[in-house]
């Protein structure tokens, strides 16, 4: 295999969150998003979007899109699982995994960020304020469903790590990065030092990859 990565992107990160509890070490190449490096045609030509990651499989497919890469790694290499096999359970975990994936992350990615800079022409403060705006709208919800669902354990789900707590420490790292104030949302940042105790999340931290400025 191997990941096409950019130390900062999310996404990315969620993948090699990912590939970490499943215990895969796949070939890295970096993609530099602020340099312009996924507009290049040889990338575009392998993932058409621009985005990482991207994950080349041992058979040369091309997977796209970190949501769907991590369900292939679930389907195809099963142990230790990211899902619950119950269904009701499945659900709860997807449905706080898009939270952030789908509600939170796709309002913030750089792509937005750079159209509202070098198109609308907004200054540094509103942007930072559109970013802590939409962060602070999805945490306050995402705060509410964990504090108040039994079914919330260490992690967002019980007493192991899911997909929604792969979605969720990207996105608190970057929360952090743009000075949100995480205290109003004691669940979040209990979960996201719970993970960060286990080094599969640790060892994908954004300063610990090669690429890392």
């Amino acid at each position: 295999m191997k990941l096409y990565d950019y130390f900062r992107s999310s996404a990315a990160y969620r993948v090699r969150i990912a590939l970490n509890l499943k215990g895969l070490a796949p070939e890295r190449a970096f993609v530099h998003l602020a340099k312009g490096e996924q507009l290049a045609g040889s990338y575009l030509s392998l993932n058409p979007q621009g985005l990482v990651p991207s994950l080349v499989t041992d058979e040369g497919q091309v997977l796209t899109q970190s949501l769907a890469i991590v369900e292939w790694l679930e389907e195809a290499y099963p142990s230790p699982p990211l899902l619950p096999a119950d269904p009701m359970a499945r659900a709860r975990v997807r449905s706080l995994a898009l939270a952030v994936a789908c509600d939170i992350h796709p309002l913030n990615n750089l792509r937005v960020l750079n159209y509202l800079s070098n198109t609308l022409g907004v200054t540094p403060e509103q942007r930072t304020g559109w970013y802590r705006y939409w962060v602070d709208l999805g945490f306050e919800a995402l705060e509410k469903q964990l504090a108040g669902d039994r079914r919330t354990g260490p992690f967002c789900h019980g007493a192991a790590p899911t997909l929604a707590d792969v979605c969720l420490v990207p996105q608190v790292a970057n929360a952090r990065r743009f000075h949100v104030d995480l205290s109003p949302y004691p669940t979040i940042v209990r979960i996201d030092a719970a993970c960060a105790a286990l080094p599969a999340f640790a060892d994908a931290a954004p300063a610990r990859q090669p690429d890392a400025e």
